[in-house]
């Protein structure tokens, strides 16, 4: 404190100066209009600008929050959207109102772990079996297929990413209804490819490849990707085909599980009809 005292005394007269200039300055501020009005402009610019910064990055720190809540606004709206595409076409067939029932529900999840750089990727998510998950529940994003659900504990689960060389897809080339297969081949997480497209077909670069009816898992027209290259030898029966992917497996955030609410009755009536073997 002795030292404090020291200093301000040593430089007593530098302080009595700054004080003045400060005070002179606010007199001229305060009587004079035109300075009154040129200081308060820049005064309110600066703060502006302060406050501009300082929103920007409380705003940059509330994505996740913001991501959350828009995952979760897009699962809602999914689910109305399933509902009202049930109604119509329910009345269009003159049903009664019990087969009303929506066939898919969406949940939305957080993804707490991502894998991409090896041949059989999975996914982490934040759902388990008490929000109602299963093993082989489909998981799709905003963006597309992400995958199918493989284990499940009471709060988490375990998803088998479409970047696994084990995973198949049936889906269908959206310009012409012709089915085929998607699985990935384990080089790039951007592509992958697409199978069993015969050779009378004639697919185009840019051609949208969704699911299909056919699949069991996911919803049809579910986006998968685009066709960025196709090749065909000349003695091959089918397309090569490589698709570039809607979801972008290194941003993946948040994700949806889907219920197929009446995918056990379909399996329990095929294995009824034509047994296990089939």
């Amino acid at each position: 404190m002795e030292r404090l005292f020291n200093f301000l005394y040593e430089y007593r007269a530098f302080f009595t100066f700054l004080l003045l200039e400060f005070l002179c300055a606010w007199l001229l501020i305060v009587n004079n209009q035109y300075q009154n009005t040129k200081y308060f402009n820049t005064s309110n610019s600066v703060v502006a600008s302060i406050n501009s910064t300082e929103e920007a990055i409380r705003s940059y720190f509330s994505l996740r929050d913001v991501n959350a809540v828009l995952s979760k606004e897009n699962s809602t709206l999914r689910n109305q959207l399933e509902q009202r595409n049930q109604m119509l076409y329910s009345y269009k067939l003159n049903q009664t109102d019990s087969t009303l029932r929506k066939q898919y529900v969406y949940v939305n999840s957080k993804v707490v772990n991502n894998t991409t750089k090896y041949y059989k990727n999975y996914i982490t998510i934040d759902r388990g079996a008490d929000s109602g998950i299963e093993p082989g529940m489909a998981v799709i994003s905003e963006a597309g297929v992400v995958g199918k659900v493989k284990t499940v504990s009471e709060h988490y689960a375990v998803v088998i990413s479409l970047l696994n060389i084990d995973e198949q897809v049936s889906c269908v080339l959206k310009r012409t209804g012709h089915f085929g297969t998607v699985q990935w081949e384990g080089t790039s997480s951007s592509l992958t490819s697409l199978k069993y497209i015969p050779r009378h077909v004639r697919p185009m670069v840019g051609d949208s490849i969704v699911t299909s009816e056919y699949n069991a898992i996911f919803p049809p027209g579910i986006f998968i990707g685009k066709i960025k290259e196709f090749n065909l030898r000349s003695e091959a029966p089918f397309y090569e085909i490589k698709v570039e992917l809607g979801q972008d497996f290194g941003k993946l955030s948040f994700v949806e599980v889907v219920k197929n609410q009446l995918k056990k009755e379909k399996e329990a009536l095929e294995r009824s009809t034509f047994g296990e073997s089939r």
